[in-house]
């Protein structure tokens, strides 16, 4: 028997709790059953996101929350600046061109951070600019951009718009959606959130709202209008994904019993002692500056393949991480630290890998890795 541990930086586990509130028996999405949940839900994400903006809650993964943040709220033709740090940015870049907007790209080298100087630099060359796009966690790279200071350069220009992909980054970082004039944030299910992949929830703000009265692109799925119309009735425009609402209110429960602020700590600490213990075994962070709390990408070694590493932590040792993407395909494997995670499964990580390299060839002292982490997370 090999039992299995899922460190992959989406889909993450879930939790007992929410498990088995999604075992019990459906109801109607437009019963009257139905609207407590959802209100509950809704409130509950509005503690989440810190905001008091609607969170619309679409049944789709996080991707089509991205599509709903283009197409509701830009005109075809709409200069958007796209922050383009990894697989994730190339996605706001390949969805803006596909619904008619004309996109400008900073171009960021794989492993590292935006230059928010570089985006202060672009909006004040040109007016015509009308939303910046950015990831908060680039889950391919392992990089979080840093969205106060982000907000901090677009609130000084009344006519352009902040949406960003929080998909990874809820949950794992402190983003004050309101408070740092983030104007679309975009979050998933299957990451911080502890639950299955099959919603999106999407934070407008009153200053995006206005834009949506201007915008001239086709939608129907999603309306995100509608959705807000909706959402004061306490129901969802198609059907709602009843199971999964009521999985994330059990999540939500659990997040608020551990405390916000105590939510983001666990996160950092997990975060730290990975990123040390894989130091100590040898190993160079593929995130050169500013690494992410939710996933950490770890360069392989000279002479292995880091699609080999994932796959032997998969097949022979049970542990799904991630591998690489794109340019980073054989380079680069990542483990995730990300929603219903604690300290061992940290320790049951780390202790794989150096498993898996010594299995490959490389030289590793077991235990090495291991013994920081345990130092570090004790503390």
């Amino acid at each position: 028997m090999l039992k299995r541990y899922l460190l992959a930086p989406g889909p993450t586990p879930v939790p007992a709790e929410a498990l088995a509130a999604m075992s019990m028996p459906i109801i109607h999405h437009r019963s009257p059953d139905f609207i407590p949940v959802l209100e509950d839900a809704k409130n509950g994400l509005k503690w989440l996101y810190q905001t008091a903006n609607d969170v619309l809650i679409l049944c789709s993964t996080g991707t089509g929350g991205m599509v709903g943040a283009v197409n509701n709220f830009f005109k075809k033709g709409d200069k958007v600046l796209v922050i383009n740090g990894g697989k994730f940015g190339e996605r706001w870049t390949e969805i803006g061109k596909a619904y008619g907007l004309n996109v400008e790209e900073i171009t960021v080298e794989w492993g590292y951070a935006v230059d928010v100087k570089k985006i202060e630099e672009a909006l004040k060359a040109d007016s015509n600019i009308k939303g910046v796009l950015v990831q908060a966690v680039e889950t391919s790279t392992g990089v979080y951009h840093d969205i106060e200071a982000i907000g901090k350069v677009v609130k000084n220009h009344e006519d352009i718009l902040l949406v960003v992909d929080a998909i990874s980054a809820i949950v794992a970082h402190d983003i004050k959606t309101d408070e740092w004039g983030v104007d679309v944030m975009v979050g998933g299910s299957q990451k911080g959130l502890m639950l299955p992949p099959g919603l999106a929830f999407v934070c407008v703000s009153e200053k995006a709202w206005k834009r949506a009265e201007e915008s001239d692109i086709e939608r129907f799925y999603f309306n995100l209008k509608t959705e807000r119309k909706k959402l004061k009735d306490n129901q969802t425009n198609f059907t709602s994904a009843v199971t999964l609402i009521i999985g994330l209110n059990e999540s939500l429960k659990l997040m608020k019993k551990e405390g916000l602020e105590n939510v983001f700590n666990r996160h950092a600490r997990l975060a730290h002692a990975t990123r040390e213990a894989v130091k100590a075994v040898g190993l160079d962070l593929y995130s050169k500056e500013s690494p992410s709390n939710s996933v950490t990408a770890v360069e392989a070694p000279s002479g292995v393949d880091g699609q080999k590493i994932y796959k032997t932590l998969r097949e022979k040792y049970g542990v799904t991480a991630a591998g690489g993407q794109a340019q980073a395909k054989g380079k680069i494997f990542r483990i995730a630290h990300l929603g219903y995670a604690d300290t061992f499964d940290v320790i049951i990580a780390l202790a794989a890998v150096e498993m898996t390299l010594k299995e490959l060839g490389h030289p590793v002292k077991l235990g090495s890795g291991v013994a920081v982490a345990e130092e570090l997370l004790m503390q």
